[in-house]
């Protein structure tokens, strides 16, 4: 039975899937395609600041899961998003505790550039394609 479920689980994967880890309070969804061939880091970067009991982080969180997952023109699969918890750094704090959820993309000097807010009420497709814009043009 177990290995029936496994067998049909294999089946509905989608092509890539995200890696979450942890480290030092810091969440990161990495996606991972399931062939060797890109074994290369991701070379756009985005960070979210959050906190633990905010519903629209957690909300935001799961939207972008699912983003990550889809594929097609503005695939985000080479993009890694950290997911920093604003409680476990006081600049962070002071700077996001009125603003989160925050997104900001990574630029190439290693400096962050804040992205205008998405809405809670964006679907997945939409904020897949808004990021996707923003990573080219740093527009929401």
């Amino acid at each position: 039975m177990a290995m029936a479920m496994a067998a049909a689980a294999a089946v509905a994967r989608p092509t890539s899937r995200i890696l979450l880890t942890t480290q030092k309070s810091r969440w990161v969804f990495t996606p991972l395609a399931f062939s060797s061939s890109s074994s290369a880091l991701p070379s756009r970067k985005l960070v979210l600041y959050s906190k633990p009991g905010c519903c629209l982080c957690d909300g935001l969180k799961e939207k972008l899961q699912a983003a990550f997952l889809l594929s097609g023109p503005d695939s985000l699969h080479d993009v890694d998003l950290q997911i920093r918890d604003i409680t476990s750094n006081p600049e962070w704090e002071r700077a996001y505790q009125y603003e989160i959820p925050v997104l900001a993309k990574v630029l190439s000097d290693g400096t962050e550039e804040t992205l205008p807010r998405l809405s809670p009420r964006l679907g997945v497709e939409r904020i897949q394609k808004k990021i996707a814009t923003a990573l080219r043009n740093n527009e929401l």
